[in-house]
């Protein structure tokens, strides 16, 4: 039964990393997406950081990617940036490759 034991211990602590390091992923993603947006949006270094902060707390509101798009769009479009949702979409895909390999070159 020990060892039964001690495997279980071992998924539910895999399970834990896993889930810690999907966590760090998405917030170093979005990040580094509202740090994209701020510059097409012209922003001084000191409101480009908030941005960016701001970006990560959207990622809050709802499962999923959707509410990170849905802001991003918002906001550049009110910015007056020409960019689409296509444009949004491949920019947080290329940062989820950016942040993957930040932090597991950390790890």
């Amino acid at each position: 039964m020990t060892s039964f034991d001690d495997r279980e211990r071992g998924e539910e602590a895999k399970f834990a990393h896993d889930e810690e390091m999907m966590f760090r992923i998405a917030a170093r993603r979005n990040r580094l997406l509202g740090e994209w947006a701020a510059e097409r949006m012209g922003l001084s270094p000191a409101e480009a950081d908030a941005y960016a902060k701001s970006v990560v707390q959207a990622d809050f509101e709802e499962a999923g990617d959707e509410d990170v798009i849905r802001k991003l769009l918002g906001d550049l479009t009110s910015a007056g940036v020409d960019i689409t949702e296509a444009d949004v979409r491949s920019a947080l895909e290329a940062r989820q490759v950016e942040a993957r390999r930040a932090i597991m070159g950390e790890s």
